[in-house]
């Protein structure tokens, strides 16, 4: 599985109501909040083996599954 997939699956395990493979304004139009971020952040980290600091959580890299899994993927990198 690849890491968009592995993002994909992650997001919709902790909310299935909203349309991660399509959306691109997860933050900008205020769709996930902060305690979404935390389990998120905690999922990705568990998941992929990383460390996501607080500068990394920025609408750049959160708003959209694409956008997650690339910053994984830079994190992983590192």
């Amino acid at each position: 599985m690849d890491t968009l997939e592995q993002v994909l699956e992650i997001l919709e395990d902790i909310d299935p109501n909203i349309d991660f493979r399509n959306e691109t304004g997860l933050v900008d139009r205020q769709l996930i909040n902060s305690f979404f971020l935390i389990t998120l952040i905690g999922e990705l980290e568990d998941a992929f083996d990383i460390r996501i600091t607080t500068a990394e959580v920025i609408p750049a890299n959160m708003n959209s599954a694409a956008a997650i899994a690339a910053m994984v993927e830079r994190l992983q990198n590192k």
